[in-house]
């Protein structure tokens, strides 16, 4: 990382400077001590804006919405529920997506086309339009609430899952902060499951969108958890310019520097969604280099991640490098078996193609630590992607096969 970026002590969405949050339970999940499934973030400054949506064809309403009001470009608050994904429900979620964007937008004083609307949970369940009423008004804002908001929107998530960085740039401080939730159906496809990111600097609206597609690729679009892909994955940032100076644009000196504190915010997120998986117990690095093209990498990276072979010897911490090899194969990257080298925990298994002798007990008891690098040379150009998965194990098939039961 960067010796400019920081990671703040208990960072979160209200970080920086001009943000405000907060959360309430109104019923929409099970009751217990602590527990959240409404919450709002607010920025008392206009902001540009920028979203990423899953590509699922089956989207809930709030998607429709929310992508709608994001692309107008002056989305400055966020209402977000748990327990209930607004998702296959026909028209009345349309209309209840809509009145949730109204109702936080008549809280905060704002139209509600600068309401962006997120919601989580149960498929092809209505939304307790009645309890959401209720519960908005007692939703308090403060510049600490970011910590509740960020369990407002867990659902399977063990913990909450949120964090802020800032560095030092022309007399001023920039801090991007940011809360995530997801625990299974995690295969993002432009997003995660949900998160919501926030900066104090200002940002230049079209530079903001670009930098906020490359952090997604490179982080929140690099995880897997199950292979399966949200009908509700989004991802916005807010950017109020609270911290003064000149917009960010992508011409800017700094525009690089803000991009890499991005980078390092979402894939901080993402990792903790797949350290969460549901099930999990570990989590798995693989590094793909030497490939053709980055896009290439990208996929091959993925693929290997997304294997339930490979998971299932992460789980087993298993050394069976030839499911690695067998998933990269299939993966759609150009490989060539006389240029492929393949590491575990920068252990060589095999190398220009050949299997390379090695202490299978020492190799075994590299991969019982919770995080485990595979890294994958294939010899044929530049490029280079990291991706993130955990292992497969009979906890997450005991929980998947009752979840709603």
């Amino acid at each position: 990382m960067n010796g400019q970026i920081r990671f703040l002590e208990k960072g979160t969405v209200t970080s920086p400077q001009g943000f405000q949050a907060g959360a309430t339970f109104v019923g929409m999940k099970s009751p217990a001590p602590d527990k959240y499934d409404l919450g709002i973030v607010y920025s008392t400054r206009p902001c540009t804006c920028a979203g990423t949506f899953s590509r699922n064809e089956v989207r809930s309403f709030a998607i429709h919405i929310t992508e709608e009001y994001v692309n107008k470009g002056n989305v400055r608050a966020v209402i977000a529920n748990s327990g209930i994904a607004n998702a296959v429900v026909g028209e009345p979620g349309r209309k209840d997506a809509l009145e949730m964007a109204r109702l936080a937008g008549v809280k905060l004083g704002i139209p509600q086309e600068q309401v962006g609307v997120l919601c989580t949970g149960l498929i092809g369940v209505e939304l307790p339009m009645a309890l959401i009423r209720a519960g908005v008004p007692r939703v308090e804002l403060s510049e600490q609430g970011g910590h509740l908001f960020a369990r407002a929107i867990m659902t399977t998530d063990t913990a909450p899952k949120e964090a802020a960085v800032a560095y030092s740039s022309g007399g001023r401080t920039i801090t991007i902060g940011g809360v995530a939730k997801g625990s299974g159906m995690i295969h993002p496809d432009m997003a995660t499951m949900l998160s919501v990111l926030a900066t104090d600097a200002g940002v230049e609206a079209g530079f903001l969108r670009q930098a906020l597609k490359k952090a997604v690729d490179r982080s929140f679009n690099m995880i897997s958890v199950d292979g399966d892909t949200s009908t509700n994955d989004t991802v916005l940032l807010l950017a109020n310019g609270a911290a003064g100076g000149a917009a960010i644009a992508a011409s800017s000196p700094e525009a690089p520097l803000f991009q890499e504190a991005l980078h390092e915010m979402c894939i901080y997120l993402a990792k903790a969604i797949v350290r969460d998986g549901e099930g999990a117990s570990k989590i798995f690095e693989v590094r793909v280099e030497g490939a053709r093209t980055e896009a290439e990498a990208s996929i091959a990276a993925r693929t290997i991640t997304n294997s339930n072979l490979v998971r299932t010897a992460v789980h087993g911490n298993d050394p069976n490098w030839g499911r690695v090899v067998a998933a990269l194969g299939r993966s759609g990257a150009k490989v060539e078996e006389a240029k492929l080298s393949f590491y575990v925990n920068d252990v060589c298994l095999m190398e220009a193609g050949l299997p390379v002798p090695f202490f299978k007990d020492a190799v075994v008891q590299l991969m019982r630590q919770p995080e485990v690098t595979f890294r994958v040379h294939l010899g044929l150009g530049e490029g280079t992607a990291t991706a993130w998965g955990c292992n497969l194990s009979e906890g997450y098939v005991t929980f998947n096969s009752a979840y709603t039961t």
